[in-house]
Formats: structure tokens, C-alpha cells, sequence
């Protein structure tokens, strides 16, 4: 007996369409390893029109009362709300992850992150108005940018599309976004949800792979791109986009240092370390992926750490006791199984560092000790359940390591001495430092790194700056 599969379409203009071409792609729960969809391989007519659609929809939703558009957006978080368990059924689908986690962890702060871009969207003010030269008076006007092109992730592809589209739509700007190839499910939902609520063409979903995505950044439409990816696929979004002088928004790679220092408790920080660096089997940019800890307690810390792997439990999405789910895709669980596979001589497996079962793409939880400053594992991002342990021996060389690295985008310090933290605080080369705590986001707080993470804000009000240009009006006073 053949069971059907799913067909996921795109959302264009106020309706599911398929791809031009009729071309798809087969999408895989991960948790499974079989086919469970298909969803379009859209090619440059589809991208030619979602970007009409969004570019016809532009005018009349700009000029929209950020009244009305907060309306639209509350509208919009009820809905999500509504039909939590068909978002919950949908991202599980697409990655594996726990339905209870999902459903607690992912669920409530969608809902609060739109709800709060509804209120920002009452906030688009310039400076006061002045005369700044005699006979003349000058305001200042924050309006939206025109058609965003937004491509989110494989890692949080629900989120991250909120992400994306509630910034955009607050300020007055319409929106075509792409899931990844591999996790189209929940963005295509997120369409129909927002499709019966929003002015059509204000919000299109289409499908496909790097070559959609690249098509969507190369359009002349958009007036910004913006991407949630690897570095790889940031600095080409940012070299496409150059050539007409596009604004670009990007949210790359991580590698967060957790600097732990002598005085910590060091139960306590096992157990908030080890959930953030575990937690969506490691695929996050700000996991708690490298830590470095004082040589005092480097041993006593890494049997604790290696003890809280072990007791660590991955399966699938209807276990209540475990917490995480499958690596995304077969590639990943490649990348992540070398990374342990070349582990030179001198690293420790001291966990895990195995694939989990023969179905679907799990990995064990792993740590890994002894290593050094230039190795392969500590330098570039592996993305997967894989905590490091690194000994350092004071507050200098800690520093130093924890900076030592292309990415910076999130960070950590643990330690009771309050002079120390706020020192580390003011050198970590990151966007984000968290104290004696690590992965912890509010809407309105700014999050996005430095460096190769890339530019740009997520979330707060400089998120939704982002999203904004600003003009210069002078008028004449004498008529």
C-alpha cells in the first residue's frame, strides 16, 4: 500500500499555487528518514511573481496606519495562537523536534514576538522637528523600505520566519520569504494563517532550493534581502545583493565561548550548560558549543558535563523525555559525524560522539575534552549535539581564546565576582553576553553578531529599525 504524499504549494498573491514548471522536491522527516511531502522547486517565474505581488500589495500597505497594520499583526498572533497544535504537528514534521518542547518553548514566544512588533509598529517616529538653519524647518520621516526578500533556516524555520516577517510588516514594507528546502512545512501553514488575514500580496511564501533563493536576492524588486544561514550563504547573499546596491540584513554562524571561571557553582552550571548546548540537538548559533573552564575545575567540571550527556536523552517527537530531537538532514548528520570522526589525537571523546539508532537522523549527546586552540572543532561551527572543553589558566588567556574565533555572535560568562564579569562583558567581541546564564531571548532585547555572524538585528526595537529608511524633509518658512 503506497500512502499519498503531502503536497505543500506556494502562497502568492492571496493563493496556493505550484511551481510554474511543475518542477518539486521531496521533503523528509528527519526524525524518520522517509518522505513525507513535496513542495514546488520554484524557479525565476515563480520569483517574478511573488515579487509583482508583493511590489502591487507595497502602496496600499504602506500608506496603511501603523494602527491598522498593528491590528493586522495582533489579528495574526491570535491566530497562531488558535491553531498552536497545527504549528506544533507541522514544525515537528519538518524537524523532528519534540512536540511538548515545541509546543512550550517555541509556541509562546512566537506569539509575544509579534505581538510585540503590533506595538513597534505605533513607534515609527524621527526626531522633532527644528529649525536648524534660519527660515527653515526640518523633520525627519522613518518609512518602510519597499519588498523584502527573506530566506529563513532549517534550525527554527517557524520562528525565524516570525523573525523575519513581523519586523517587515510592522513597518509597512511587504514580504517574500523562503523556507529551506528541507523544512517548507510550517511556513507554508504560517501562509494560510496570515493569507486570511492579511491584504493579498502583502505576505508570500515561495519554495525551493539555493538557486530560488538566489533568484529572490538578484531581483531588481526587493529593496532589501535578508537571510538567517551559514557564513557561506551570507556572503553571497551580500555579493549578489552589491550589484544593485540592495540592503542586506544577515544572521549567520556562532561559536559561543562559555567562559567558566573558578568560583562557580558548578552543578548549576553544568545543568544550564549542557540544556543550552543540547537543546535542538545543538543546531542553534547561539548553542553553548565551547567551553572554556578554569584549570582548577577543569576536571571535576568535565565529569559532571560528561555525566549530563549521558543522562542527555534524543528520540522521537512524541517522547515527553527527551530533549532534543534529529539532526535536519542526512548532510548534517555527515557534517556533524565528521567533525568527531577527525578529532585529532590529543581530544578526549568523554560522551557520546555516535550516531543514535539506524532510523532517522539522531546523534548522541557529546562531549569532547583535551583540545587546543587551532583545532578544527574549536574553530568552525559544527552545529550538532557537541559540547567542547577547553582548560585555561587565567582571566587573560580566557578571554583571548573566547575571541579567538571568526564568529561572535552570542557569549557567556559564569562567576560570583561581579568586577570580573563586567570586565569580561565590556572585551567579549560578541553581540550578546549573557552572566551566569546562557541562551535566554526576549523581544525586546537586540540579538545579532559581529564579525563573520554577520550585521543586522533580530528582535527589539533595533530589529525593527532595520526595516526602515529615513528621509530628510525641509520646508521653508517664508511660504
Amino acid at each position: 500500500m503506497t500512502t499519498e504524499l503531502r503536497r505543500l504549494r506556494n502562497y502568492i498573491n492571496g493563493e496556493f499555487r505550484d511551481a510554474a514548471d511543475g518542477r518539486t522536491i521531496d521533503v523528509v522527516n528527519p526524525a524518520t528518514g522517509e518522505v513525507y511531502a513535496t513542495s514546488p522547486l520554484s524557479g525565476q517565474a515563480d520569483v517574478d511573481a511573488a515579487m509583482d505581488a508583493a511590489a502591487a500589495a507595497f502602496p496600499a500597505w504602506r500608506d496603511t496606519t501603523p494602527a491598522e497594520r498593528q491590528k493586522v499583526l495582533l489579528k495574526i498572533a491570535d491566530a497562531f495562537e488558535e491553531r498552536a497544535e497545527d504549528l506544533v504537528a507541522a514544525e515537528s514534521e519538518n524537524t523532528g523536534k519534540p512536540l511538548e518542547l515545541t509546543r512550550t518553548e517555541e509556541i509562546p514566544p512566537m506569539v509575544d514576538q509579534i505581538r510585540f512588533f503590533a506595538g513597534a509598529a505605533r513607534m515609527l517616529e524621527g526626531r522633532s522637528a527644528g529649525e536648524y538653519m534660519e527660515g527653515m524647518t526640518s523633520i525627519v520621516r522613518r518609512e518602510p523600505v519597499g519588498v523584502c526578500a527573506q530566506v529563513a533556516p532549517w534550525n527554527y524555520p517557524m520562528m525565524m520566519a516570525v523573525w523575519k516577517f513581523a519586523p517587515a510588516l510592522a513597518a509597512g514594507n511587504t514580504v517574500v520569504i523562503k523556507p529551506s528546502d528541507t523544512t517548507p512545512a510550517s511556513t507554508v501553514l504560517i501562509a494560510e494563517i496570515i493569507g486570511s488575514i492579511a491584504p493579498k500580496g502583502v505576505f508570500n511564501v515561495i519554495c525551493g532550493d539555493r538557486e530560488t533563493g538566489r533568484a529572490m536576492v538578484e531581483h531588481p524588486t526587493p529593496a532589501m534581502a535578508s537571510i538567517t544561514g551559514s557564513v557561506r550563504a551570507g556572503i553571497q547573499v551580500a555579493a549578489s545583493a552589491a550589484k544593485d546596491v540592495k540592503r542586506v540584513h544577515l544572521e549567520l554562524g556562532g561559536k559561543a565561548p562559555v567562559v567558566v571561571f573558578e568560583d562557580t557553582d558548578i552543578d548549576k552550571a553544568v545543568e544550564d550548560i549542557s540544556v543550552a548546548g543540547f537543546f535542538n540537538a545543538g543546531q542553534d548559533c547561539t548553542a553553548a558549543a565551547r567551553v572554556l573552564v578554569h584549570e582548577s575545575i577543569h576536571d571535576a567540571f568535565v565529569q559532571a558535563l560528561a555525566k549530563a550527556a549521558a543522562d542527555t536523552k534524543t528520540g522521537q517527537p512524541d517522547d515527553a523525555d527527551v530533549l532534543y530531537g534529529p539532526l535536519n538532514n542526512a548532510n548534517q548528520l555527515a557534517q556533524v559525524s565528521g567533525f568527531i570522526d577527525r578529532l585529532p589525537a590529543h581530544a578526549k571523546v568523554e560522551a557520546g560522539g555516535h550516531r543514535v539508532g539506524d532510523k532517522g537522523y539522531f546523534y548522541a549527546p557529546t562531549v569532547v575534552s583535551g583540545l587546543k586552540q587551532d583545532d578544527e572543532i574549536i574553530q568552525n561551527e559544527v552545529f550538532g549535539p557537541v559540547i567542547t572543553v577547553q582548560s585555561f589558566a587565567d582571566e587573560a588567556q580566557a578571554l583571548e581564546w573566547a575571541n579567538g574565533v571568526e564568529f561572535a555572535l552570542a557569549s557567556s560568562v559564569w562567576t560570583k565576582d561581579h568586577a570580573r564579569a563586567m570586565r569580561m562583558s565590556k572585551s567579549l567581541d560578541f553581540g550578546c553576553v549573557w552572566i551566569n546564564t546562557h541562551i535566554p531571548l526576549v523581544a525586546e532585547m537586540p540579538h545579532g553578531g559581529f564579525k563573520k555572524s554577520g550585521y543586522g538585528k533580530d528582535l527589539s526595537a533595533y530589529g525593527f529599525d532595520d526595516y526602515t529608511r529615513i528621509k530628510h524633509v525641509m520646508t521653508s518658512l517664508d511660504g
